[in-house]
Order: structure tokens, then C-alpha cells, then sequence
């Protein structure tokens, strides 16, 4: 595949950490007790506004709504604005939310967009935060967008603490590896399964099908891992096992499992690696004297 795929890889590591610091939002406003009057069950406040500092003074985050419902233990905002500022600010909007004070979990619910600083946006329709767990979900559809790269999935679960994300299933990566230069060149990457993320250990895992298209250049495989240099941000292996199959043009290659060293660019086939070469033709491979 032409252009760098570790430009991609970095960017969506970029989403799990946007992900932990929305948490911090989360977490924050789980924390905040907003109790009813004795005589009473329930209570409406309009124009719901809350803040929270740093231990500066520095304001590190604050959450509004039109309303604010509390039942018991449970508060019900309409029209959340949340912003979590500091090193990284992100801004987190959505329809309705609720707390649950008890537990310090939140839900937020219809058109829910994260937003960063630098533009990039996370949307779906729900998003579940337990604290007590560390875990973020939706069940479903997500769109992650930023101006080179998109990625779309059904189903996401997050751990900020750890900095892992996972896309559940129907995955597809659409990647710009080329942005600089007037023609796009576009390496788009579908999985029927999931995609895993592990910011931790610089790890990221395809699933089921797995299908990478750039050009006239198609990959296929069960399983697709990449190994990432931590240290100087790069891919350092891509793994490709289970059925797999490189196509360029009329040209195939098989094996049950491909290597790819990105430090020395070399490809490494294993399990009965067979080669299917077009003769005749604009994609026909010849010997060296034509």
C-alpha cells in the first residue's frame, strides 16, 4: 500500500486519549451532589450551570443545560454543553444527559458530538460513562472524523484509563495517506468484526474480513495487527494473517500469513505462499530483458 498508514494509526489513537479526557468531564460533574428539599421529590432548576476549577484557580471544566430535572438521585439536563479545558480542550454536546448521583455514571442521549479544539469530531447517537469502571460504550453507530481520515463502526467501548478503545463490529477506516499533494490517495480499511486499540502498548487489531484498498492495490486477511514504535510515533510491524491475499491488478499473491518489517520494507510470506502472475498485458509482470 502506498503513502504512510501510521499517519492513520496515530489519529486514531488520538480519538481513545479524546475520549479520556472526556471522562475527566464526565467524572467531574458525576461527583457534583444536587440534593431536592425534604418536602419534596422533585425539582426543576432552569438554566443549569456548573463549574470546576484546577488547584490554580484555573477553570478546568463546566457543564450547562436549558434544564435541570432532579429525581431523587438522578439529575436530568436538556441541551448539555460541556467543555474540558486546559492542555487539551475538548467541547461535548448533546440532546439530553443524566446523572445518576449515587454511582457518579452518566448517560447522554441523541446527537451527541465531541469536539476538539482542532476540529476533530466524535458523533453518535449515545454515549454511557461508568466511573467506577473506567469504561465508556455506545451501542451505536460512531463516526469519528478529522480532515485526512474518517472512521465509521457500530458499537464502541473505551477505557481512558488504560488507553484502550475498541469499534465493535461493521468497521471501516477511510485514510488520506497522501494530504499534501493535490491528488488524494485514499487506503480504506473495512472489517466485519472489531477494532481494537491499545495506546498503552502501541497495538492496533482488525477483525473478521478484513479488507485494506488503496489504488488498484487490495489486501485481504481474517486478522490484521499493527505494531507501533512508540518512540519515534511509526508503524514498526503490520501482521496479516488467516487467508490472506494481495492483489495489484491481475496479480495475486497468497499465504496464510504475511509480515510486513516497515523498518526494512520487507514482506515476509508464510503457510504455503502461492503466486498467481498475469503474463499478457498492462499489469503483466515480464522478465528483465523486455
Amino acid at each position: 500500500m502506498g503513502g504512510d498508514p501510521s499517519i492513520a494509526m496515530r489519529n486514531i489513537f488520538w480519538y481513545s486519549m479524546r475520549i479520556g479526557v472526556l471522562t475527566g468531564v464526565l467524572a467531574a460533574v458525576g461527583a457534583v451532589s444536587v440534593h431536592a428539599a425534604d418536602d419534596e421529590l422533585q425539582q426543576k432548576f432552569q438554566g443549569f450551570n456548573l463549574q470546576g476549577y484546577a488547584d490554580n484557580g484555573d477553570k478546568a471544566w463546566d457543564v450547562k443545560g436549558d434544564t435541570a430535572d432532579v429525581k431523587g438521585s438522578e439529575i436530568e439536563i436538556t441541551n448539555v454543553v460541556a467543555n474540558s479545558y486546559g492542555e487539551q480542550k475538548v467541547n461535548v454536546t448533546a440532546e439530553k444527559g443524566v446523572i445518576d448521583q449515587a454511582s457518579g455514571n452518566m448517560q447522554l442521549n441523541k446527537d451527541v458530538v465531541i469536539t476538539s479544539e482542532q476540529g476533530a469530531q466524535i458523533l453518535t447517537d449515545s454515549l454511557q460513562w461508568s466511573r467506577n469502571d473506567d469504561l465508556v460504550t455506545t451501542e451505536d453507530n460512531v463516526t469519528i472524523t478529522d480532515d485526512n481520515f474518517s472512521v465509521r463502526g457500530k458499537g464502541m467501548e473505551a477505557r481512558p484509563g488504560l488507553k484502550n478503545a475498541k469499534i465493535h463490529e461493521d468497521v471501516t477506516v477511510m485514510v488520506d495517506t497522501e494530504p499534501e499533494k493535490e491528488l488524494n490517495k485514499i487506503l480504506t480499511i473495512t472489517s466485519d468484526g472489531p477494532m481494537v486499540m491499545d495506546q498503552a502498548k502501541g497495538f492496533a487489531m482488525f477483525q473478521d474480513n478484513v479488507v485494506a484498498v488503496q489504488e488498484d492495490q487490495t489486501l485481504k486477511a481474517d486478522k490484521m495487527e499493527i505494531f507501533f514504535d512508540l518512540e519515534n510515533n511509526k508503524i514498526k510491524e503490520l501482521v496479516c494473517s488467516g487467508h490472506v491475499m494481495v492483489e495489484k491488478g491481475e496479480n495475486r499473491t497468497y499465504a496464510e500469513k504475511a509480515v510486513y518489517n516497515a523498518v526494512n520494507q520487507k514482506i515476509t510470506l508464510s503457510g504455503r505462499p502461492k503466486l498467481i502472475m498475469l503474463t499478457e498485458g498492462k499489469d503483466a509482470i515480464t522478465s528483465l530483458g523486455n
